[in-house]
């Protein structure tokens, strides 16, 4: 493993297919489906002088899974010191240190150390609920996964557009219920809504899940694709998702041109 310390509480997991591995721990946040299904969501350059950058990007889940289907360079952001150290780690092991860098610092000034307006592209699978009133998750990473202890949407968006070039893309994954509040905001940033997907635990039910990507400057036109259905039954995958999952499909669907 060339030296990369691995803590007594971490394992190491394979990360779907190309061979890529990830470290992690039952005492942190994991990655879940949402990560995967923005990994393969968002627009990625065609050019190796493209750049991304991934915000609130965790143990760097999505700048790994981005690696598999671009040559563009990466940049992660995490504000708390152990993901970020695990991220670090985590680039070190699947030997990506030429084309990932990981950053621990705050998404609302790190544009004062990157510069305004630098990336192609900004991902970013922010935490989903406002902190909750009375007690809230006694594990500081788990409660800050989840609840918006550093960074609100607004402070997200707002990082968002200052960090992505004037048509460059945004990708976000959140949950449906913040949909409105998701589209506000983005707009009074200059972020303008261009591609939307809704993912659905099964047929019928309601979507638990919105992907959704906008462009800088850009002209109002949103295209609403196809729902993504994860269960065909009460346990199996449908097809599209174990393609994504297990098989050799690089993106959900192809990207708007703006």
């Amino acid at each position: 493993m060339d030296n990369v310390v691995i803590q007594p509480s971490e394992r190491i997991d394979d990360l779907l297919t190309n061979d890529i591995q990830i470290i992690q721990s039952d005492e942190v946040f994991s990655f879940s489906m949402d990560a995967v299904l923005l990994g393969r969501f968002s627009y990625v350059p065609p050019s190796p002088r493209g750049r991304i950058i991934d915000l609130c990007t965790g143990n760097g889940v999505i700048p790994l899974l981005l690696s598999t289907r671009t040559k563009a360079s990466i940049v992660g952001v995490e504000i708390q010191e152990r993901l970020a150290d695990m991220a670090v780690r985590n680039v070190k092991l699947n030997k990506l240190e030429q084309q990932i860098q990981m950053i621990c610092g705050d998404l609302k000034d790190v544009h004062t150390q990157l510069g305004h307006g630098q990336f192609d592209v900004v991902t970013v699978n922010p935490p989903y609920l406002p902190v909750p009133n009375g007690e809230q998750n006694r594990n500081e990473h788990f409660a800050a996964a989840r609840h918006e202890v550093f960074c609100t949407l607004e402070d997200v968006v707002q990082a968002s557009s200052r960090l992505v070039r004037s048509g460059g893309r945004v990708a976000m994954v959140h949950r449906p219920h913040r949909l409105a509040d998701i589209i506000c905001t983005m707009r009074a940033y200059k972020l303008e809504p261009k591609r939307i997907r809704f993912v659905h635990p099964r047929a019928g039910e309601e979507a638990n899940m919105v992907l959704i990507e906008a462009l800088k400057d850009g002209k109002p036109e949103l295209r609403t694709l196809p729902p993504l259905i994860v269960y065909k039954n009460e346990t199996e995958y449908c097809d599209e998702l174990i393609e994504i999952y297990y098989g050799n499909r690089d993106a959900l669907l192809t990207s708007s041109e703006g």
